[in-house]
């Protein structure tokens, strides 16, 4: 196997479990919505927000593809197919389950909020927490490929 093959299945990796993670992050909030929409259909627009906060690892994990593209390329050395490996398998799975650990955060508060209770803010403060270690893991993409 070349190097470059072996760098493009961790960009692989990367993508897929980011993007996977995401979907049944926003699933998780889009089922607690369409629940919590029968009890309060005047808050589709928070139940918006939380719903899609999950989509964002998936996007991290594409960002991550732009930030080692240019290490891509056919005479790359082991060590930086390794490296690229590395950090798509990082991001990859702390995008995963970040995404769906945020989308079960989310859904708590859209529950809440479809019972009436005034916690959109606090929901959303709460949210960020699991979305912080997709944002580091992006943060070590990024490294990685400066060292490079």
């Amino acid at each position: 196997m070349e190097p470059i093959i072996f760098a493009y299945l961790g960009i692989g990796i990367m993508i897929i479990l980011s993007g996977v993670g995401s979907a049944y992050g926003v699933t998780i909030g889009g089922n607690a919505s369409i629940g919590a929409l029968k009890k309060d259909a005047s808050a589709f627009g928070n139940f918006m927000v939380l719903s899609a906060l999950p989509g964002t690892q998936g996007l991290y994990g594409f960002g991550g593809y732009f930030l080692l593209k240019t290490h891509l390329v056919p005479e790359m050395t082991w060590a930086a197919a390794a490296a690229i490996f590395g950090a798509g398998l990082a991001m990859g799975f702390v995008g995963f389950f970040s995404a769906i650990r945020q989308g079960q955060v989310c859904a708590n508060g859209i529950t809440a909020i479809g019972s009436g209770h005034k916690v959109f803010g606090n929901t959303m403060i709460l949210a960020v927490f699991p979305e912080l270690y997709a944002i580091v893991a992006l943060a070590a993409v990024f490294l990685i490929g400066q060292s490079l």
